[in-house]
């Protein structure tokens, strides 16, 4: 979901223990409206294993690096707002998953533990420095923790940006059951592209494939919106997809794992007003509990954690108020300095 851009929110409040902040008023920056040509293109590919690239844009000579890790089946044009407000204080990375944008694909399944090995890969073969800071959106914030978990050396703080609500089943059962028929059809949906793009229908498909192309981005030029397309017109990234949303319900329908820790690791998680905005007004305020309780669990896995509720942002919060999402990086990253000297 994308929204118009707003006057972003401001950080202010740093917190020892898990708590809540608003994000209050901040001067308006100068946030890209269109998505660069330069993402026509691939960036840097690095050889992460034989045979194997992925796709790294980096901006910024700041002390300090910046990851971002996207959504599920997002490439890198969703951090083309925050990207450059970052890079005036730091070095700053996103990069395409496997078998999405300009990488190759990965073996299968694409689950949070082949999606982590990659990524530790990527900053050993970039020779990106380290301690880091990662920023995680949607899945990619669930990528994030399990990072964290397994190469605590490696992270100086984590970012997250409206991590999803997990185990809504256990509150909203109704709403799981009719979310799991979705992705049932879902699936025969991904399956009937996959077959598409084996054949090379994609490209022009016929009336029965059209809805595997979708329209392009309002906010990109036709030539990048031809590279997006021309990824998707690939087998790999129909079974990339299908892969990662069956691992999403597998993630997602589990809680928080009570054993899950952080240690003393700084973590921000930033609260989007308007996550559930699209759902009918009897279960938005279940599902919106679903995902403030999922986002406590996580917050209580460190002691240095905070969370920020950002006003005016669907679940895409670095599209619809990315300085909030600017300045909450810049708070750590000022924190994480301090800590360091």
């Amino acid at each position: 979901m994308n929204g118009t851009f707003r006057k972003a929110g401001h950080v202010t409040l740093w917190m020892a223990l898990a708590g809540c902040a608003h994000a209050g008023s901040a001067e308006l920056a100068a946030v890209p409206e269109r998505i660069p040509d330069s993402y026509a293109k691939a960036g840097t590919l690095v050889a992460i294993a034989p045979g194997r690239s992925l796709n790294l844009r980096c901006e910024g000579n700041g002390p300090q690096t910046v990851i971002l890790e996207a959504g599920s089946h997002a490439d890198t044009t969703t951090w083309f707002k925050l990207q450059p407000l970052l890079a005036a204080s730091a070095k700053v990375c996103s990069y395409d998953r496997a078998g999405y944008g300009f990488s190759d694909g990965g073996p299968l399944p694409r689950d949070l533990a082949a999606e982590v090995a990659d990524l530790h890969a990527l900053i050993q073969h970039a020779k990106l420095h380290t301690p880091l800071l990662l920023v995680g959106h949607s899945r990619g914030s669930n990528i994030a923790r399990l990072y964290a978990q397994r190469y605590p050396a490696d992270l100086n703080g984590l970012v997250l940006i409206d991590p999803p609500a997990q185990d809504v089943a256990s509150v909203a059962p109704e709403w799981a059951k009719q979310e799991a028929q979705m992705s049932e059809q879902r699936f025969s949906f991904i399956h009937q592209c996959e077959a598409g793009a084996e054949k090379h229908q994609l490209a022009s498909p016929p009336s029965a494939l059209a809805a595997c192309v979708a329209g392009g981005n309002p906010a990109a030029s036709a030539k990048v919106n031809a590279s997006i397309a021309a990824y998707k017109f690939k087998p790999v990234f129909w079974r990339t997809l299908e892969s990662e949303l069956r691992d999403n319900a597998v993630i997602y329908g589990q809680p928080v794992s009570p054993r899950e820790t952080l240690g003393a690791l700084p973590v921000t998680v930033l609260t989007a007003s308007d996550t559930y905005a699209d759902a009918p007004g009897d279960i938005r305020g279940t599902l919106e509990a679903a995902r403030d309780a999922t986002q406590a669990k996580i917050l209580a896995t460190t002691t240095h954690g905070r969370r920020i509720l950002v006003d005016h942002a669907s679940h895409d919060i670095q599209l619809d108020q990315p300085v909030a999402v600017a300045n909450a990086v810049d708070a750590l990253l000022t924190q994480t300095a301090t800590q360091a000297h």
